[in-house]
């Protein structure tokens, strides 16, 4: 782990100040619209625009990157991100809002493309597994400092948007400035929508319901937040605590799903997903309760997508495991599209605890569908499994090609299960 740091660091440190950046303003900017007196359905939009570029540029940037290169890919992205940081509270309008997260949500994806394809590049087959467990832990990291940042300055004017415009700026020094070679740039051709379906029902329909239920804490948590009536330093503290526990539980989740029927962990776990938010609708006005199913929800959704990952994979071959990540990647930004709206809609509908009702209704319904999987077709054997890969919904194409790389290396080592770390 320690020779992983030593030569990734500068990727590393350049990715964390991204995150802190990111995670900022994805909260600002769900505070800073109430201040403005936008609505709640504008600001479901507004949030959802950001998804519907990250999948735009999780599917375009690999050509770019072909045409002219990481470098000038990252450099001239990374330009725009910065500038969008700035415009935000210049230009208060909610529909020019949307525009800038479709870009700047397009922006982020490419540059996490292109970030991760040079830290894929620096890991060799002994190392990666620890590469992309080192690169999980400082994305979430960054994300829930940033929660610490936004209680600093405030919402109302511009300093907050100029702090994470200027970590986006610093983050790229390290990277450009490292002696890391640029990598040839290559990606699996996807494996059809038809063919991952009919290889692994259970994992695309889970996968699309996680984006929604994802999105939702990504983008709406903040909006949730002010229509409670919280403080900006309570918004922080409950943003945070979801990414705590998406960190914490991620681990004893990879232990386990190594070691019995996944679907029946997949089951559990939405179930406590679905138990938890159906909380958090209506205990979510106390303050201690709503941290703790804050904490619950992060530790449920995060781990739950590396699961059905690693389930999927248990039904194909190893040679398809690669080019079934990008069918899964976009089945869940789809989804992801879907969530802030559905449930800016619920919100407006009964009020803030619609934010917790749209994700019970997702959590159960997977807990269900993960059950009535079971009734269907066997479980592989445990020798038949193939490795869980800690990866995030953040993750782009590049990202999850390597953790199922990985996944499949240790297959064919014979070293599965085993965990990434």
């Amino acid at each position: 782990m320690l020779n992983v740091l030593r030569s990734s660091w500068p990727l590393l440190l350049g990715m964390g100040l991204l995150m802190v950046g990111n995670g900022l303003q994805g909260t600002l900017l769900g505070v800073r619209g109430s201040i403005e007196g936008f609505s709640t359905f504008e600001m479901s939009v507004i949030m959802s625009a950001y998804f519907l570029g990250f999948l735009g540029g999780s599917r375009r940037a690999p050509e770019m990157i072909r045409r002219v290169g990481h470098v000038r890919v990252f450099a001239a992205l990374g330009s725009f991100i910065s500038a969008i940081l700035i415009l935000y509270p210049t230009i208060t309008d909610p529909w020019v809002w949307v525009g800038l997260r479709v870009l700047i949500g397009f922006c982020f994806s490419a540059v996490y493309v292109t970030a991760e394809s040079w830290l894929n590049n620096a890991a060799t087959n002994e190392t990666r597994g620890q590469s992309l467990s080192l690169y999980m832990i400082v994305q979430m990291l960054g994300i829930i400092s940033a929660q610490g940042i936004v209680v600093l300055g405030d919402p109302s004017g511009f300093v907050l948007f100029v702090v994470p415009s200027v970590l986006v700026s610093i983050s790229f020094a390290p990277i450009l400035l490292a002696a890391n070679p640029t990598p040839a740039f290559e990606t699996t051709k996807p494996m059809s929508l038809r063919a991952l379906y009919t290889a692994s029902p259970l994992g695309c329909i889970g996968m699309f319901l996680l984006g929604g239920i994802f999105s939702a804490q990504f983008g709406m948590a903040s909006v949730y937040g002010t229509q409670a009536g919280l403080s900006v330093p309570e918004i922080s503290l409950f943003i945070a605590t979801i990414y705590v526990g998406g960190l914490v539980v991620q681990y004893p989740i990879g232990w386990i799903s190594d070691r019995v029927d996944r679907r029946i962990l997949i089951c559990a776990l939405a179930l406590v997903g679905a138990a938890a938010t159906a909380t958090g609708a209506t205990l979510g006005h106390v303050y201690v309760v709503l941290l703790g199913v804050g904490f619950v929800i992060g530790g449920v959704s995060n781990p739950l997508y590396a699961l059905l990952i690693a389930y999927t994979n248990d039904y194909l071959q190893r040679e398809d495991m690669a080019a079934a990540s990008g069918g899964l990647l976009f089945i869940n930004g789809v989804g992801a599209i879907a969530g802030p709206v559905t449930t800016g809609w619920a919100m407006g509908l009964i009020g803030p605890a619609g934010f917790w009702v749209f994700m019970m209704v997702l959590t159960l319904l997977l807990g269900v569908y993960a059950l009535y999987r079971m009734t269907q077709r066997p479980a592989p054997s445990a020798d038949e499994s193939s490795a869980y890969i800690k990866v995030l919904p953040t993750a782009s194409p590049v990202a999850l090609e390597a953790a199922q790389e990985w996944a499949v290396e240790q297959d064919e080592a014979g070293e599965a299960p085993q965990d990434a770390a």
